[in-house]
């Protein structure tokens, strides 16, 4: 009934601001969302004579997503997608303590239009190459270890010191325009341009141009991937590359590029994926982050991040294992951090849209020369989703 409600109301707004409708039926709109909740116990090493806390309970994936779609009478199909996140813990509002944050985020805003030529996108999302990479599997209700919801570890001032995803985040979320052809014999490409990686505020940005050099500017990716069935295995395997125009004078331009790969039969999946990232900022300051602060070029840097899993699922069932690593170096060679992060876990579902997990967190993280930092981690999830 809530549902019915609100993209009832949606769709009169949407009559009176844009008028006619020009397909015989109006968009449908749909609202979805999730929230993964948890409770942890967590042994991490004293950091400059400051300990940590010994308990955790996280608040994650805090999302609401509509969407509003439909096909035209000339057999397209078009829409627009939100997805707002509740409490912007990522960019800190609120005099920037982020545990004080209580804002809701449009973190993505786009609309699409889809038919036989293939698929095309505009505004504010993640480009082809974050779109399709295929990775580690998530065993754990609302978590796994590449771009991980929670993370258990506290270096000192930061929560990590190199990369935390394998994933393409050189322009995450920022506007940009994606094309994806048709998927033809399993295969499809997709590329996606985004003019300047630090514009991605969809409240204000139809106003006035950006100015030249503020922030990476030109990105451009390019992805292909695979997935297919032999024999009752599935698989998929993906390649990406993306680079940039650097706005630092003197930097070089930044690069990433990967590969990844899944492959599934008899209730096992097998992942994995390779990430290197070039002349991106480093640690907290850009190249470790999963959020849209990556799009700093500094001279020399070099992220290497791998991942690999493997998970069982049998009925509500799911249990797993995987390992993710990464290491960013400058210029002359020299460690500006590491971190490595081993996940034990599984999840049970109690129904439609409700599953529970067990969550084994084993990581360490070392900033440039200083002591490597140890935290061992336990704890139960809760993840809703509708």
């Amino acid at each position: 009934m809530k549902k019915t409600l609100l993209g009832t109301t949606a769709l009169v707004s949407a009559g009176l601001v844009a008028g006619p409708a020009l397909a015989s039926d109006p968009l449908t709109v749909t609202v979805s969302g999730s929230v993964v909740t948890g409770f942890y116990f967590v042994d991490t090493d004293t950091v400059g004579g400051v300990d940590a806390d010994d308990t955790k309970i996280p608040v994650v994936a805090r999302n609401i997503n509509v969407v509003a779609s439909g096909t035209l009478d000339n057999g397209l199909v078009a829409g627009a997608a939100l997805k707002m996140q509740l409490g912007d813990d990522d960019q800190g509002a609120n005099g920037g303590n982020p545990n004080n944050a209580d804002s809701v985020n449009m973190s993505e805003l786009y609309t699409f239009l889809e038919g036989g030529f293939g698929r095309l996108e505009l505004g504010a999302t993640d480009g082809a190459a974050f779109k399709m990479h295929y990775s580690s599997p998530w065993f754990v209700p609302g978590n796994g270890v590449d771009s991980p919801n929670i993370y258990n570890m506290q270096n000192g001032a930061v929560t990590f010191s190199s990369r935390t995803s394998t994933f393409s985040l050189m322009a995450e979320d920022d506007n940009k325009i994606s094309y994806f052809t048709p998927r033809l014999a399993g295969f499809q490409l997709g590329a996606s341009f985004t003019p300047d990686a630090g514009a991605n505020d969809p409240i204000a940005n139809g106003f006035g141009v950006s100015p030249t050099n503020s922030a990476v500017e030109n990105v451009f990716e390019i992805a292909a991937n695979y997935a297919g069935d032999f024999g009752g295995a599935s698989v998929g395997v993906d390649v990406f590359y993306v680079t940039g125009d650097a706005a630092v004078v003197g930097a070089d331009d930044p690069e990433e590029m990967g590969v990844g790969a899944s492959l599934g039969w008899g209730g096992f999946t097998l992942g994995g994926a390779y990430t290197q990232a070039d002349n991106l900022a480093a640690g907290a300051q850009g190249i470790g982050s999963v959020q849209n602060i990556s799009n700093v070029a500094t001279r020399g840097n070099q992220a290497d991040t791998w991942t690999v899993g493997l998970a069982y699922g049998t009925g509500p069932w799911t249990v797993g294992a995987a390992y993710f690593d990464s290491t960013t170096e400058n210029a002359t060679g020299a460690n500006l951090g590491e971190n490595s992060f081993i996940q034990v876990g599984g999840g049970y579902s109690l129904g439609a849209g409700v599953d529970v997990g067990l969550d084994v967190q084993l990581i360490e993280d070392q900033i440039g020369a200083a002591p490597a930092v140890d935290s061992t981690s336990a704890g139960v999830v809760l993840a809703i989703s509708f």
